[in-house]
């Protein structure tokens, strides 16, 4: 038998080596027991493997500017674009990233765009040297985008393996443990410049170079393709059209733009608004995106059990508390403050990106039960909700990203006019109490109005 031969029994195991597996129904308690449960598991951590790589490798300009001496002649200014454009292809390719795994197939795109990460680490093996241009530079932060589009392809992927009462922890273990690439990264950044200095930053290829090879071919050999799932682009359509696919993208520009954002400029505001030496600044950045990711499963968790709106409405006050922190502990130039408060940042981004992801097939399945109770089909209306989710997750994850872009951008034009962060902070602070209102109105206020109204529409209480 080969690799692509289909199972045609939803009773028999699909063997370890991935395939196309026709029959699958999470939502079945007794396949779910059986089969279901070991092989979304399975493609669950090798998913996780590949997107941990893909995000260390979205975020190599963030480790490559604490090693630009003057020799690189990259001003501050410079520094923060190179992070900011990384970030922006990294999210113009979620899009059309979202798809590949319904088009080709989770496994088999999978390990296409585990392969892709080879093209901007290997000309970083040639390019990364004082007396490259900085227009090389911008080329490889282009390439280095390949790895911010694994994040939608996965999460798609990973979204259609598991129940709806397991996708929030599911989700959150998916995206945590590739949230972790962004620390992992900045720790091997750490040791390099501890143990050989700031003239050796290529070491850093010789682990990722082998580990994108290792992944790539773990993934050909133990994840699967679900026929089930086969998308058109009615789907992205579907979505589109939605509203709450919208609300849902502004809402996540909060928590994972903050996430990668923060990620790609922590090392360089404490640089140069504290005066932090590269080793200084090297061996404090990775602690946040470490905290933020670890704790973006304990998000997933919590909104399944409390309801994804209410743990991202008050994520969104706290966040806004610990960007006051960032502003006094700025004016009163305190490092140890304003590492807290940055750290806290992290954690709650954290924390918000775990439960917006489990607001997201959550509320197109409230709305599905809404169809049922109206007299819908029931098979047809989850169908049609998996499919928009599955659609939308591509949409919001890509939209969300653009955050990394704006935070990069506000801290470039403040350091530019201010000479300090500060001014960013304000805007940062301003948006996570918008972001607090918008999910209050939409979904918790909406969600009570309707159970006192005992309305037939969406109870995103729930959600």
């Amino acid at each position: 038998m080969t690799t692509d031969e289909v199972i045609e029994s939803s009773s028999t195991p699909p063997r370890p080596a991935g395939r196309w597996i026709e029959d699958w129904e999470p939502e079945n308690p007794g396949f779910w027991a059986s089969i279901g449960s070991k092989v979304a598991t399975r493609n669950l951590w090798f998913s996780i493997f590949v997107e941990h790589v893909g995000f260390s490798i979205w975020s190599l300009l963030s480790v490559f500017v604490l090693f630009m001496g003057p020799a690189y002649h990259v001003d501050v200014a410079g520094k923060f674009f190179l992070g900011a454009v990384a970030t922006l292809v990294g999210s113009i390719l979620r899009v059309p990233y979202t798809f590949g795994p319904a088009r080709f197939g989770g496994r088999n795109f999978t390990v296409f765009s585990g392969l892709m990460l080879l093209i901007p680490t290997v000309l970083a093996a040639f390019v990364v040297h004082p007396g490259t241009s900085y227009t090389t530079f911008m080329i490889l932060a282009v390439l280095s985008g390949f790895g911010g589009g694994n994040f939608a392809s996965s999460m798609a992927n990973i979204n259609t393996f598991f129940p709806e009462g397991r996708k929030g922890l599911a989700l959150g273990l998916n995206a945590g443990g590739g949230n972790l690439g962004v620390a992992a990264i900045q720790l091997i950044g750490l040791l390099i410049i501890a143990t050989a200095g700031i003239a050796y930053p290529r070491l850093m290829l010789a682990v990722y170079i082998p580990l994108i090879v290792i992944v790539s071919v773990c993934a050909y050999l133990y994840m699967d393709n679900l026929a089930t799932v086969r998308n058109d682009t009615g789907a992205a359509k579907l979505a589109l059209a939605d509203a709450h696919t919208s609300i849902m993208s502004f809402l996540y520009i909060g928590t994972f733009g903050s996430f990668i954002g923060y990620g790609f400029a922590f090392g360089l505001v404490l640089q140069n608004q504290f005066g932090r030496t590269p080793l200084q600044a090297a061996a404090v950045t990775f602690i946040g995106p470490l905290l933020g990711s670890l704790i973006r499963p304990v998000g997933g968790w919590l909104s399944d059990r409390v309801g994804g709106t209410r743990v991202t409405f008050w994520n969104f006050l706290l966040m806004g508390a610990a960007t006051i922190i960032c502003i006094l502990a700025s004016g009163s130039k305190s490092l140890g403050l304003f590492t807290l408060g940055f750290i806290a940042l992290f954690v709650l981004s954290g924390i918000g990106n775990g439960s917006t992801y489990k607001m997201i097939p959550a509320i197109f399945r409230a709305k599905a039960l809404a169809e049922i109770d109206a007299g819908a089909n029931s098979d047809e209306a989850l169908l049609r909700a998996r499919r928009i989710s599955g659609g939308a997750i591509g949409i919001i994850s890509a939209v969300g990203a653009l955050g990394g872009l704006l935070i990069n951008l506000a801290f470039r034009q403040s350091f530019a006019v201010a000479k300090s962060g500060v001014p960013a902070f304000y805007g940062f602070l301003a948006f996570y109490v918008v972001c607090a209102a918008v999910t209050y109105a939409v979904y918790m206020h909406r969600a009570k109005t309707v159970q006192d109204a005992s309305a037939g529409t969406p109870a995103f209480a729930k959600v």
